[in-house]
């Protein structure tokens, strides 16, 4: 697969995309616009960015709580999630599911009520294009923790048997909210339990944009072919606490935070681009500022958008609306 400079720009601009919308996420938190869960991926960009940019508009995206960046990257508007998360009615999913971020015209499928349904769901939608006879693959984003639940075993095992069309790409930062990985496994890798299901499992840097994107277009063009799924994990690291409303410091060590900032996936492509020769700084300052620009216009979108009419409580559910007011009533 030829590297070239349009994909090297284009993964450091959606990097820059990603950082610098959940930077104003978090500021909008603060500034009490945002009032429900937020889980930013601060860190996470090579893995958010290099897995998710492979997948067609058609491809089935399937992520955890923790998937801004995902969605970003397979094409909905900043204006859409974050209007999504302050509750407004440009919101991708009308402002009523917050974390759930969906939307179907562009094959997002969003997250489970429940963690660890990913992988099931991920494995249905990969059924649903293994029975049409279409060439889609379904992605399924999940934390090292999660593998350790019972939907682990049967996605991927439904996945393996059936020689499903699916990626399960783990993001692995070490921690399952407050708990380290070491305290619940005896294995260093989670691909590692790839063999036990026949199946190829590959660690990469998830730091490497690159090594993420080339594992993960490999994985893609196997499972269009029909030879089934593939377990990606990628070691990286999130910047933030589990949510924001922690900051991570009362169960990691400030030091060791401050290490992996040094291991900033978007400064290691700016070296790259710049050492080979493929971009200058003032290219690099120029997609940036542009970056920061669309952004604002974005956020000006989300903030001037209004909050859903009381009557929308009454849409998009599977209940009677007219029975769903008598219960009320009762």
């Amino acid at each position: 697969m030829e590297i070239t400079k349009s994909l090297m720009l284009e993964l450091y601009e959606k990097m820059l995309l990603n950082r610098i919308v959940e930077e104003e996420m978090a500021k909008l938190v603060i500034e009490k616009k945002i009032f429900g869960a937020l889980h930013l991926g601060i860190g996470h960009e090579a893995l958010s960015v290099g897995a998710t940019l492979p997948m067609r508009k058609d491809d089935y995206l399937v992520f955890s709580h923790r998937g801004v960046g995902h969605s970003l990257t397979k094409g909905i508007p900043p204006s859409q999630i974050v209007g999504e998360f302050m509750g407004r009615s440009i919101g991708c999913s009308k402002g009523k599911g917050g974390v759930h971020l969906s939307d179907y015209s562009r094959g997002v499928l969003g997250i489970s009520g429940s963690q660890g349904g990913n992988f099931v769901i991920a494995a249905g939608a990969g059924l649903r294009a293994k029975m049409k006879g279409t060439d889609q693959v379904a992605m399924c984003f999940f934390g090292e923790g999660t593998s350790n639940r019972g939907p682990f075993h049967e996605g991927v095992n439904m996945a393996a048997v059936w020689k499903l069309p699916v990626i399960f790409v783990c993001e692995n930062d070490t921690y399952s909210f407050s708990t380290h990985q070491k305290q619940v496994m005896l294995i260093d890798n989670v691909a590692d339990r790839a063999a036990s299901y026949g199946i190829p499992g590959v660690v990469v840097d998830g730091n490497d944009v690159l090594a993420v994107y080339q594992a993960v277009n490999q994985a893609v063009e196997r499972a269009r072919a029909g030879e089934g799924p593939t377990i990606i994990e990628g070691k990286t690291y999130r910047w933030c606490g589990h949510h924001e409303f922690e900051d991570g410091t009362k169960y990691r060590d400030k030091a060791e935070i401050e290490a992996w900032k040094q291991k900033c996936p978007i400064i290691r492509v700016e070296k790259q681009l710049i050492n080979y020769g493929t971009a200058t700084k003032k290219e690099l300052k120029q997609i940036e500022e542009q970056v920061k620009e669309n952004i604002q216009k974005e956020l000006e979108l989300a903030n001037n958008s209004p909050v859903p009419k009381p009557e929308e409580l009454f849409t998009d559910v599977y209940a009677n609306p007219e029975v769903f007011q008598r219960g009320i009533s009762l």
